[in-house]
């Protein structure tokens, strides 16, 4: 089935849900489970108002949840500048309060400060407009053939089955954002494929960076920052 983009009013105030190595592309479903009781109280608020909230990774990999460290002057981690709203398309809410939920995205944007917590959790000014994601870059058609080369010695190098008819399901918004979010690159990577400013930039980027990570395995490179000139 082909994914689509909801048709939503975004806020200003947005609220946030910081993670490391997850990004949301228009059009993209993230399931995610939600059980801090912050980020409960995030869905919950949520889902009593507009079902719209935003996922952003922090700049440093792996603070995202953590609480405040000793010796630390904020226990709120530094975050990125650009993430993506997205809808709660579908929800559960479990006994003992957690959910279950299926986030799609609707449009990227940019953080430009954050406002006082809400019931524990974190919020921001959005603002949208420098961001049109809801169509391909005017005159711009997907490389296919060179995207689906690239995919499948990624795949061979790192053991992943690629089956490349399966991309005649998606239209060329759709195959170059689904791979973006849904393949293992380091979160750095992950940002720059999110901070592309069209469709053809991301392209380009998720050739490279396809093609980087088909040569030979170093796992010890894999713990590092890695940066994209």
């Amino acid at each position: 089935m082909a994914m689509t983009i909801p048709q939503v009013t975004l806020p200003e105030i947005l609220p946030v849900f910081p993670l490391t190595g997850v990004v949301l592309l228009p059009g993209t479903v993230l399931p995610l489970h939600i059980f801090e009781p912050r980020y409960r109280n995030m869905v919950e608020d949520a889902l009593n108002g507009d079902k719209v909230f935003g996922m952003i990774q922090p700049f440093v990999p792996r603070d995202d949840n953590r609480g405040p460290q000793p010796g630390a002057a904020s226990d709120a981690p530094e975050l990125y500048k650009v993430g993506c709203a997205g809808y709660i398309d579908k929800s559960e809410r479990l006994p003992d309060g957690r959910f279950f939920i299926q986030l799609k995205g609707v449009n990227r944007f940019r953080l430009t400060e954050e406002v006082p917590l809400q019931r524990g959790y974190r919020r921001v000014k959005a603002v949208y407009r420098e961001f049109t994601d809801a169509a391909p870059d005017q005159g711009w058609r997907c490389q296919r053939a060179a995207l689906l080369e690239a995919l499948g010695l990624y795949g061979k190098a790192h053991g992943m089955q690629v089956r490349p008819d399966q991309a005649e399901r998606f239209s060329d918004l759709e195959l170059i954002n689904l791979l973006g979010v849904s393949l293992p690159f380091h979160p750095a990577e992950k940002q720059a494929l999110l901070e592309a400013p069209t469709l053809r930039d991301r392209e380009i980027m998720l050739i490279d960076l396809l093609r980087l990570g088909a040569g030979p395995a170093d796992h010890e490179a894999d713990t590092l920052p890695r940066t994209l000139n």
